[in-house]
């Protein structure tokens, strides 16, 4: 065979491929005006230093590392989406848009689009480039029904429209619906088809303990079922000297052991095991830890930093399909037979205020005329007696059959402390409250697959209140969804669908103020607690840039930290010789609201 024909063969079997690359590719429309940002204000210090272990923990081992699927929002589902970066980012102070992987993003007439220029040096952490490929197979992947991911299922199919491909480089991501927000909802984040390919009927099992390939700071280097999972820093990390990355994510290794009391996380802390404790609860800064002998010597510091942003909703929630709470008046008696305002004095000491709301802290867009029900027996007495039912011989409410015990499931021994404060009170009301401690991924397991009576968990939220997640019908009834309450209102459905749908901002905040009262009249979240503020203890050799944490973020999530290798020789060698320092307690209200 002759040079020529060989050429011709090659040709001819490259063209199936090549006829699909230009089909899969569109012209970029003409007029475009790209925007970039490389001057929004640093948040982390440049005078950061590299290297060293930090040691933390986490109180039950998760039940998988993967990212989406059954038990995946367990453990460290957090630290692992840190490390897959989106194409843009927020800055946590100014709320700026930020480049991530896209370098430049423009913004469609439409306002449904948005156009983005790919970093041309992004990797995964298998070295392979990041690439508009990787987008669009991240639609072909969170559509898929054998992630068995409904949330994701739904978001990628009817919230984004589809990713068109210009160029390697150069992508387009459409809403299927106009947004004021559209940055914060079309920013996706890649999937590497090179690793996970054609997904598998099996993808859930096949999936469940392998490491994906990452464009963040941070891979797993190793696991240690049911001990310790350990990440390492990407030494030569493609965005380690970029603008908004530079003095953050500076320590070698992070070790996550398990540690499943926090009793004994702070024992574990007094004996420099682990680098830093959260003193978030009222026990540990007023007792435990002021008159520790670590600290008292200067060998350990407490910081307190306050933050303004949204609050998590922190309370209490009600399944619906459970028979008990399908009435909503028995709802608003449950929520009447919580002493929640003692337990705030007493157990939380005046730390936390009450929650009103699982909207809380979004400036206009909260509802401030709603207020959390408050514990009142009569009112318990009034509701449950319309509803047909009667005190029993022992005090609690019963209707035919059926008694006013429920379960109530929480994650951390802790929070028995102000639970069964709660107990005792609701007993008062005809309220019978059976407390069960179950480990953080099993409790997360049961309430995933709305196994539960009422469940305690702190849910986060974004910069703006989202509500299909939590409250739409269509998320109601099946596993594996946020709609943890079972709420299936068709009015209700109709504002999200609504708040969803509309552009304008001030029909948007009417909207929400409007759900928001919905969500309060059906009642199946009671809100607990909040706070403004992060509160910690860590040993002297962690250190944080002058604000110690962001408007929107602590510096620990941030990862604005870094370990003095020299201040941690000396503060072991003065613990040796009986040398000690001043004690000293940072309060930064940098962002403490007005």
């Amino acid at each position: 065979m002759n040079l020529k024909k060989l050429w011709v063969i090659i040709i001819i079997s490259f063209l199936p491929a090549m006829a699909a690359e230009l089909l899969a590719m569109e012209k970029l429309p003409q007029g475009i005006k790209w925007i970039t940002n490389d001057s929004a204000s640093l948040f982390a210090s440049l005078k950061a230093k590299k290297g060293g272990t930090y040691r933390t923990y986490f109180t039950t081992f998760p039940m998988t590392i993967r990212m989406v699927g059954p038990d995946s929002n367990t453990g460290l589902v957090s630290e692992l989406r840190a490390n897959q970066l989106s194409l843009i980012s927020t800055h946590p102070n100014t709320e700026e848009i930020i480049p991530e992987l896209a370098t430049h993003w423009a913004f469609g007439d439409d306002n449904k689009t948005m156009y983005f220029r790919l970093d041309k040096r992004a990797r995964w952490s298998d070295g392979k480039p990041v690439k508009a490929d990787d987008y669009l197979y991240t639609l072909e992947f969170m559509r898929s029904r054998n992630i068995v991911a409904p949330f994701y299922n739904n978001y990628y199919t009817n919230e984004i429209e589809k990713v068109v491909k210009f160029d390697e480089y150069t992508i387009a991501v459409v809403s299927k619906k106009r947004l004021p927000d559209l940055h914060q909802r079309v920013s996706i984040s890649p999937t590497p088809r090179h690793f996970f390919g054609k997904v598998p009927k099996d993808f859930v099992k096949r999936y469940n303990w392998k490491i994906e390939p990452n464009t963040g700071p941070y891979q797993i280097s190793k696991i240690n079922k049911g001990k310790s999972v350990i990440f390492k820093r990407k030494k030569n990390w493609w965005a380690k000297d970029l603008r908004y990355f530079k003095g953050r994510y500076n320590v070698d290794k992070i070790v996550y052991s398990v540690i499943r009391e926090e009793t004994s996380a702070f024992e574990y802390f007094k004996k420099g095991r682990i680098e830093t404790f959260d003193l978030g609860l009222p026990e540990y800064w007023h007792e435990k830890a002021k008159n520790l002998e670590i600290y008292e010597k200067g060998y350990a510091k407490k910081l307190m930093a306050y933050t303004n942003t949204p609050r998590p909703s922190s309370g209490l929630w009600l399944n619906q399909d459970k028979e008990i709470f399908k009435s909503k008046k028995v709802r608003h008696a449950f929520a009447h037979a919580l002493n929640v305002n003692k337990i705030l004095k007493s157990v939380f000491r005046g730390d936390f205020q009450r929650l009103n709301s699982g909207t809380d802290g979004y400036g206009k867009y909260t509802n401030t005329n709603i207020k959390a029900r408050k514990f009142d027996i009569k009112k318990v007495e009034e509701l449950m007696t319309s509803a047909g039912w009667n005190r029993g011989s022992d005090g609690i409410w019963v209707q035919k059959k059926m008694r006013f015990s429920v379960k109530v499931l929480y994650g951390y021994k802790d929070h028995a402390k102000w639970l069964v404060v709660l107990k005792e009170d609701a007993k008062k009301a005809g309220v019978e409250l059976i407390l069960q401690l179950l480990d953080g991924a099993t409790m997360l397991k049961m309430a995933a697959e709305k196994k539960h009576d009422v469940v305690f968990i702190t849910m986060s939220s974004g910069l703006r209140p989202r509500y299909w997640q939590t409250y739409h019908s269509v998320n109601a009834h099946k596993a594996q969804t946020n709609n943890l309450t079972n709420t299936d209102d068709p009015d209700l459905d109709k504002m999200i669908d609504s708040y969803r749908k509309t552009y304008e901002v001030e029909k948007r905040i009417i909207l929400a103020k409007k759900i928001q009262a919905k969500i309060h009249d059906i009642g199946a979240f009671v809100p607990i607690k909040k706070s403004d503020y992060i509160r910690l203890i860590y040993w002297r050799w962690l250190q944080f840039p002058k604000v110690p944490a962001t408007k929107h973020s602590d510096g620990i999530s941030t990862g604005l930290f870094w370990l003095d290798p020299d201040i941690k020789k000396e503060t072991l060698r003065a613990m040796k010789t009986g040398k000690t320092f001043k004690p000293e307690t940072i309060v930064d209200k940098t962002f403490k609201a007005d």
